[in-house]
C-alpha cells in the first residue's frame, strides 16, 4: 500500500481526533460561559463556576491551536480555501475568543456589581457565539461551500457572511450550543455542591435533551440532502490537484457511505448512546460518568459528520468538480510523515498533562473557599 495513501487516511483522522477534543474541551469551557448567569445566581456562585473551570480553560485552548495548526500544515489547500472564504467569520470568532481571557483576568478585579456583570455577559457571549460558528461552519461544509479555483490554483469564494447563516448551519450551531452546555453543565456539577450543583445538573439534561432532538432534525434533513461523488479523478495516493478531477451531485448523496457500508450507522449510534446514558449517569448522581458520555456523544456526532462525507473535506458549491477531498488537498509526503512524527510525540504529552491537572485540581469548590482564597478568580 502507498505510504503517501496512509498518511493521507491517517491524517484525515487525525483531523477528526483534533476537532474532536476542540469540542469535548474547548466545548465544555464555552459551556461554563454560556451557563455563567443561569447556573450562579449569586456573585459567589457565578466566582465558583468560574473557579471550576479557572485551572483549566487555557490549557484547552491548545485543542483550538492545534486543530487551526493541523489543517495549515497538513491541509494547506483546505486552509487556504476556508481561511479566505470565512473570513469575517474567522474575525467573529477571533474576537469574540479575545474577549474571552479579559473576561477571566478582569472580572473580580473591582467589586462593583456594574462591572462584575458587564464581564460576565462577556463570557456568556464568548461561549455563545464560538459554538453556534464551530457547528455552522461543519453545516455549511456539508452543504457545500461557495468557492472555486482558476487556472493558477487561486481560490475565489463567491458567498456572502449572510449564506452562512442558513438554516440547516443555524441547526449545526444549535446543535454545537446545546452539547456545550451539556458539558459545561456535567464539569459545573461535577466541581461545586448545594444549589449550584443542581442548578448546573438541570442545565446539562436540558442541553442533551435538546441536543438529541436538534441531532435527530439534522438526520432528517441530511437524508434529504444532495451530495457530491467523485465521478473521474487520478488514483488515492497519487499526487493531484481539485482540476484533475470531475464530482457530480447526487440526490440524498449524504447518506452514500452509510448504504455502502451499514456498520457506519454505528458511528450516529455512539452520539444517541452518549447522551442517553450520561444523562441517566447525571440523574443516578455520576456526574463524572456523565461527563465522559458527553465526550462519547460529541464524538458519536462530528464522527456522523466525517463518515457522511467521505473523502470530500471542503465540497464546492460553485463548481463540485473544483471540490477538495482528502486525495487533492493534502501537502506532501514528506511534510505529512514530518509533522506525524511530531504528533506522535506531542499528543500524548498533551494528554497527560491535561489529565496530571485535572487530577491535581479535582474536588468540589465552594463559596467559603473562593471567598477566603487570593488567588481566586
Amino acid at each position: 500500500m502507498d505510504v503517501y495513501y496512509v498518511l493521507q487516511i491517517v491524517w484525515w483522522l487525525l483531523l477528526g481526533v483534533l476537532l474532536m477534543g476542540l469540542g469535548v474541551m474547548v466545548g465544555m469551557d464555552m459551556g461554563v460561559g454560556t451557563l455563567l448567569r443561569f447556573v450562579g445566581r449569586t456573585d459567589a456562585e457565578r466566582r465558583v463556576a468560574l473557579n471550576i473551570i479557572g485551572p483549566h480553560w487555557d490549557g484547552n485552548q491548545v485543542w483550538f491551536i492545534l486543530g487551526g495548526g493541523a489543517i495549515f500544515a497538513a491541509w494547506p489547500l483546505v486552509y487556504a480555501t476556508a481561511f479566505s472564504g470565512f473570513y469575517i467569520v474567522m474575525l467573529v470568532l477571533l474576537w469574540s475568543m479575545i474577549i474571552r481571557p479579559l473576561g477571566f483576568e478582569y472580572r473580580s478585579k473591582l467589586p462593583h456589581a456594574a462591572w462584575r456583570n458587564a464581564w460576565d455577559w462577556s463570557l456568556f457571549a464568548s461561549g455563545l457565539i464560538p459554538m453556534v460558528i464551530y457547528g455552522a461552519a461543519i453545516g455549511n461544509v456539508l452543504q457545500g461551500v461557495p468557492f472555486h479555483f482558476d487556472w493558477r490554483m487561486t481560490s475565489y469564494y463567491t458567498g456572502s457572511f449572510l449564506e452562512l447563516l442558513n438554516p440547516f448551519a443555524v441547526l449545526c450551531g444549535l446543535v454545537s450550543v446545546s452539547l456545550s452546555i451539556y458539558m459545561g453543565g456535567a464539569i459545573l456539577m461535577n466541581g461545586s455542591v448545594g444549589d449550584i450543583a443542581k442548578r448546573a445538573r438541570k442545565a446539562s439534561l436540558l442541553g442533551g435533551t435538546v441536543a438529541i432532538v436538534l441531532f435527530t432534525l439534522c438526520g432528517i434533513w441530511v437524508a434529504n440532502m444532495d451530495f457530491y461523488q467523485i465521478v473521474s479523478s487520478p488514483e488515492p495516493g497519487l499526487a493531484q490537484i481539485p482540476l484533475h478531477q470531475t464530482v457530480e451531485v447526487v440526490e440524498g448523496g449524504l447518506l452514500n457511505n452509510f448504504r455502502n457500508y451499514p456498520i457506519l450507522w454505528a458511528v450516529p449510534a455512539l452520539g444517541y448512546i452518549g447522551l442517553i446514558l450520561g444523562m441517566l449517569a447525571l440523574k443516578a448522581g455520576r456526574s463524572l460518568l456523565g461527563w465522559w458520555m458527553g465526550a462519547l456523544a460529541w464524538i458519536g456526532v462530528l464522527g456522523t459528520a466525517g463518515a457522511a462525507m467521505f473523502p470530500f473535506i471542503m465540497p464546492s458549491s460553485t463548481n463540485p468538480s473544483h471540490s477538495l477531498t482528502v486525495w487533492n488537498s493534502g501537502a506532501s509526503s514528506l511534510t505529512m510523515s514530518w509533522m506525524l512524527g511530531f504528533t506522535i510525540i506531542f499528543m500524548p504529552l498533551i494528554i497527560a498533562y491535561t489529565s496530571w491537572a485535572f487530577w491535581v485540581m479535582r474536588g468540589k469548590v465552594t463559596t467559603e473557599e473562593v471567598d477566603s482564597s487570593e488567588h481566586a478568580l
